[in-house]
């Protein structure tokens, strides 16, 4: 059975061989700080081909020819650069093919271009180009100044097979930017852009793939944002009952994800400053909460409203997270948002089954719940305040023009304006339910029994 060392052995490996190899290995350059990679991921017939492009100066451990005043040698460098291909590049990347992995590519061609060559726009450019002309000596150089290109060859059973690919070169740089074109056969260009490295990453994914990778976003996304914890914590802190919970954190749930699929589908402005505007929105939300459990007025009726509301805000905080990551969905758009929604209702449970209980005995076993809860929320309130007042500041660096009145913006405006309505419909058929449901219980007498003159038969 075939075993594969881990990358980090590998690449420790082929630099010792490559020391070895090389004479004149020269120290170890330093590790660039940014580092972007253009590649294309096209499979055909019986065969994938990768057109990669790193800058060069990515390439350490790896000595390369110069001339004259420390310009490159144009000339000579060909005979290192496959070396330089399979140490950083290929030993870095696990491509797959039906959650196969697929055996190490053949280095098909390689070349160094400069950094003002336009050819990797698109596929049938960046290959006629790196199987083109070489640059010679005539060209004047410094070797951290120019590309590497590469064309890398993978056999396969089909082009119409499902592909997947793991990419380390996150080594590359401090922060290394991937930027993926995935060309199927018949099919569009879908395009990808990750930072670091993203774990494996379904080209084509089918749909329980796209939904369970929302899923787990969607779960660790509420497990990692403190400010939503902060505000869930403070709907909880005066009910500590799920029976009386159920309408809050319901209203809650509805009213993110309304938002959420709204900016998913473009409906949200895509202005610099509404970013900003909703994260200061965000830690307002925490403030007034915390404030109202200090003063005491919450109610279940008022509350339930207030966490709508509020959770209408946090739905557009929830979308900025997931707005990078929706390039992985493929064409399952609508499974990947009810995956990642349902992430996050699972991560609001487990914080709720931890909270509750925590809560309950705080307040038996060490301090009375009125103090309790004035304590706790006033903690919340001062950490939520100085966030409020860090974001208004990055808020105000922003200039708010108004926008320009015309059939666009009026089409805008009306679609805002039926989503108001919609809401507040919601609203109102809600608040009549709550309203009727209380009605019947005031109207039944303590035992259960009918407020009129028939009694229960027995």
């Amino acid at each position: 059975m075939h075993v594969r060392l881990p990358f980090a052995i590998r690449l420790a490996a082929v630099t010792l061989a490559s020391g070895v190899l090389l004479p004149h290995l020269a120290l170890a350059h330093n590790i660039p700080n940014d580092v972007t990679v253009q590649a294309f991921f096209r499979p055909e017939s019986n065969h994938l081909r990768l057109l990669v492009r790193v800058p060069l100066k990515a390439m350490r451990d790896v000595e390369f020819p110069q001339r004259g005043p420390g310009y490159l040698d144009l000339e000579r460098v060909d005979s290192t650069l496959p070396d330089a291909v399979n140490l950083w590049i290929s030993g870095a990347l696990d491509v797959y093919e039906d959650d196969i992995r697929l055996p190490k590519p053949v280095v098909l061609a390689s070349r160094v271009s400069l950094e003002s060559d336009q050819s990797f726009a698109t596929y049938d450019a960046a290959l006629a180009h790196v199987l083109g002309p070489r640059l010679t000596n005539a060209t004047n150089v410094v070797w951290d100044q120019v590309l590497l290109d590469a064309v890398l060859e993978y056999p396969i059973q089909s082009d119409r097979s499902r592909f997947s690919i793991h990419s380390e070169l996150a080594r590359l740089g401090l922060r290394t930017v991937t930027v993926l074109r995935f060309l199927p056969p018949g099919g569009a260009i879908r395009a990808f852009e990750f930072t670091g490295d993203p774990g494996v990453v379904e080209l084509d994914p089918r749909w329980h793939q796209a939904a369970w990778r929302f899923v787990k976003l969607g779960f660790m996304h509420i497990l990692d944002g403190t400010d939503h914890l902060l505000f869930l914590f403070c709907l909880v802190i005066p009910f500590r009952r799920f029976r009386a919970l159920i309408p809050i954190v319901t209203a809650f749930t509805v009213a993110h994800s309304i938002t959420l699929f709204a900016s998913a589908y473009n409906f949200a402005p895509s202005a610099l400053w509404f970013p900003p505007l909703i994260e200061t929105l965000i830690a307002c939300s925490i403030v007034y909460m915390a404030l109202e459990n200090i003063v005491g007025g919450a109610t279940v009726h008022r509350r339930w409203m207030i966490a709508f509301g509020f959770g209408l805000v946090h739905g557009f905080g929830f979308s900025f997270a997931l707005k990078q990551t929706l390039q992985f969905a493929g064409s399952h758009l609508l499974t990947s948002l009810l995956g990642f929604n349902i992430g996050v209702e699972l991560g609001q449970l487990l914080v709720l089954a931890l909270m509750v209980p925590a809560l309950e005995l705080l307040f038996r076993y060490v301090v009375a719940e009125r103090m309790g809860t004035i304590i706790l929320s006033a903690l919340v309130a001062h950490t939520a305040w100085h966030w409020m007042m860090d974001r208004a500041d990055q808020l105000r660096q922003f200039r708010f023009d108004w926008p320009i009145i015309g059939a666009a913006t009026l089409a805008t405006a009306l679609r805002v304006l039926m989503v108001i309505v919609l809401l507040a419909g919601l609203v109102w058929a809600a608040r009549a339910v709550l309203r009727d449901h209380a009605e019947r219980k005031r109207t039944q007498r303590p035992g259960g029994q009918p407020s009129g003159g028939e009694q229960p038969t027995t």
